[in-house]
């Protein structure tokens, strides 16, 4: 198992700061809100290339239906160079509502629609595969048209930059866009379209689905965030070692709310020091 931190969106040489000393404190990841307005995570994880040399980086998350796709694809492509290839593109919908930080969308007009936001993020998708070709490439969806363009420079990664998505499971068109993609951020939802635990048994039979429909060879992530006690590292084990069992290969600590945390940027830094909640000593 690999382990991340997630940062809320703070100062961009903040970032830059928290970001080196996870390196140096032995994580493997970092990530960082995608805020339509305010602090440009993009901009935020430049500095973070710049300043480390063996994290992997990326939003947490982006919603594509609220990107120009193409500009998403420069973005990526620039930052993979610019790490010698550790950006990671985490994607899916993103939030609506006045409980989330991105909650003015209607205020600048945004789409709103879930399904049509959806089918935006499945045209995005294909023209990212399209443009990071490097061959010649054209789309006409139904949002998105793009005649004969040629991108370049083509991503650091091969075949591409990984694509993490958010997966509800066990819907199976939302399951289609999973198996497309490198990775799954993997929530759970009821008949009733209520949301529940993701458990290691749903864990279990995702890791199965895939395996058993996806066509690409390629690795694929599982990846699951939360909280971790980092002043007990028996208790902290403990919460990630059934779901590493299961399949999961990416713990992301959310050091936004825990109570180590609660100091702001401060607090924080004491959580990124004390460490990953390794299950492997």
């Amino acid at each position: 198992m690999q382990y991340g931190v997630t940062f809320p969106n703070v100062a961009a040489r903040t970032l830059a700061e928290l970001a080196d000393e996870a390196e140096e404190a032995g994580w493997d990841g970092v990530f960082v809100w995608d805020i339509i307005w305010g602090i440009d995570a993009w901009v935020s994880l430049a500095a973070v290339a710049m300043r480390t040399e063996r994290v992997r980086f990326g939003t947490m998350l982006t919603p594509l239906s609220r990107r120009r796709p193409w500009k998403v694809a420069s973005e990526v492509v620039t930052l993979d160079h610019l790490s010698n290839g550790r950006v990671i593109l985490p994607v899916g919908l993103g939030a609506v509502g006045p409980e989330h930080a991105n909650n003015q969308f209607a205020q600048v007009g945004e789409e709103l629609d879930r399904k049509v936001r959806a089918k935006m993020l499945d045209e995005s998708l294909d023209i990212l595969d399209g443009l990071w070709s490097g061959q010649p490439f054209s789309y006409n969806g139904e949002h998105y048209h793009i005649h004969d363009v040629t991108f370049a420079p083509t991503p650091v990664q091969s075949p591409r930059v990984p694509i993490w998505v958010v997966g509800a499971w066990p819907r199976m068109k939302s399951m289609r866009r999973v198996l497309r993609c490198d990775g799954v951020l993997p929530i759970k939802m009821n008949d009733d379209g209520s949301f529940a635990e993701m458990t290691p048994a749903d864990i279990v039979a995702l890791k199965m689905f895939i395996y058993e429909h996806r066509s690409q060879t390629t690795p694929f992530d599982i990846v699951m965030e939360g909280e971790t006690p980092g002043d007990d590292p028996e208790k902290a084990a403990s919460i990630v070692r059934p779901l590493a069992e299961a399949g999961v290969t990416w713990w992301l600590e959310a050091v936004w709310s825990t109570p180590e945390t609660q100091g702001g940027v401060e607090g924080m830094r004491r959580r990124v020091r004390q460490g990953p909640p390794r299950i492997d000593g």
